[in-house]
């Protein structure tokens, strides 16, 4: 079976199936359309299915002649998942969210699994790309496959090779960034290794599915942990007088041992606010408390706060409270020149503003509607950001700095600017740094 479906994988003439037609996903669908895979899409979204298969996108930075183009190669989305049973690769990008409780939400994970279980066959190999704890692979998806009467690493295969998507990237695409494959055999690892090198340049394997599932938590619980720091520096700069990115900036000329990170108005995407959180939960298991790793967390979830303080501060030297004023938010987008606002902070910035009996407005070129998401609906729609706008509201939050935004307008048509990233170099009576 592995020499069987490594062969057609290097022929092209294995089918590709993805599971999960979002950020992750579809851009692995497009690139294996690209190399000559024939491939179908999964997702549970009508809507979605529906616009691919005319031809039409639903995430910003791919455009619908991208998606056009896979038509014409054969590419088709569905929501019938019966038709796994034509596939000989099922990729599975499906969320990992966590619960109310800050706990591991590996319901979107085991939902798939139990609806495509049925159509598995012998010859398949099924990848897990979705971050999540050590063990989720061979714990929670290898039982699962064993019940159809497939034994893993002989009938089937099942690798887990964690995404490393970065939306709106410009130096780096699912082609170019390395991919890390771990196999529950070394059968699986070898059929993973075939099945990923056909669509990025550099695969590396690693020797377990367990190791594969851990270097994705330390990549990202890296950059949680250091923008932590960064984040608890600017609060102590910030009491001292100090511009915390003027110190970063300076810092940053030291060629060796320094990295540079930089603080903001919380964390956002899918990974950093919540890998930090997979991998704590599941050291208790073990009798481990990951108490620096947690400690940043805290200071993350912190800052939409801090940040709102800072905006209570500043409207109260003008003699107004925050309930009655009207803030708007310059950018929804958890970062820059994207439309994704997964886990964005300016989604805590607007809830907490609400209840605070602020009226807020929200400016974003990227998300022209808020979409209903798993914590909040606020049904608003961003607004055209023009100097009459901006002097009507008593404060304006810099929150994700686009490069469409202007900021030469933005600094002098508002009466308050709550600068959250940096972009002003200096503090005045008019541009606060938070």
């Amino acid at each position: 079976m592995c020499i069987y479906l490594t062969q057609a994988i290097k022929k092209h003439s294995a089918k590709i199936g993805i599971v999960g037609l979002g950020y992750v996903g579809l851009p692995l669908a497009l690139r294996y359309t690209d190399v000559g895979f024939r491939v179908i899409g999964f997702d549970i979204a009508d809507r979605v299915v529906e616009q691919l298969n005319h031809g039409l996108t639903h995430i910003e930075h791919i455009s619908n002649a991208e998606i056009a183009l896979a038509n014409e190669k054969g590419f088709s989305a569905t929501t019938d998942f019966s038709r796994i049973e034509e596939c000989d690769a099922v990729i599975l990008c499906v969320p990992t969210p966590l619960n109310k409780y800050r706990e591991p939400d590996l319901s979107y994970v085991l939902s798939t699994m139990n609806q495509i279980a049925p159509y598995l066959k012998k010859g398949q190999v099924v990848s897990l790309e979705s971050t999540t704890y050590p063990g989720t692979t061979e714990e929670e998806l290898k039982p699962l496959i064993e019940q159809q009467e497939l034994i893993v690493g002989k009938d089937i295969f099942l690798v887990y090779s964690p995404e490393r998507e970065d939306p709106g990237n410009l130096h780096y695409n699912t082609q170019t960034i390395p991919k890390v494959v771990g196999g529950s055999t070394p059968a699986c690892l070898e059929v993973g290794i075939a099945l990923y090198e056909k669509a990025v340049d550099k695969v590396v394997p690693v020797s377990s599915t367990q190791a594969a599932e851990m270097t994705k938590l330390l990549e990202n619980i890296h950059r949680a942990v250091n923008i932590g720091l960064v984040n608890e520096m600017k609060i102590v700069a910030d009491k001292m007088g100090i511009d915390i990115h003027e110190v970063i900036d300076a810092a940053a000329t030291k060629p060796f041992g320094f990295t540079a990170y930089y603080p903001g108005p919380g964390i956002g995407g899918h990974c950093i606010p919540i890998d930090p959180f997979y991998l704590t939960w599941k050291a208790r298991e073990y009798g481990v408390h990951t108490r620096f790793i947690e400690l940043a967390g805290e200071v993350n979830s912190a800052m939409p706060l801090w940040v709102v303080d800072k905006v209570a501060d500043a409207l109260n030297k003008h003699k107004k409270a925050i309930n009655g004023s009207r803030v708007l938010i310059l950018g929804m987008a958890y970062k820059k020149n994207v439309d994704d606002m997964r886990e964005s902070p300016s989604l805590q910035l607007l809830d907490m503003l609400l209840h605070k009996g602020a009226y807020v407005a929200y400016s974003d070129p990227h998300v022209k509607c808020l979409p209903r998401v798993r914590k909040y609906n606020f049904e608003l729609s961003s607004i055209e950001l023009t100097r009459e706008t901006l002097s009507s509201y008593d404060a304006v939050i810099l929150a994700t700095a686009h490069d469409a935004f202007d900021y030469e307008m933005i600094e002098q048509a508002s009466q308050l600017v709550i600068d959250t990233r940096g972009y002003y170099k200096n503090s005045s009576n008019k541009i606060i740094k938070a």
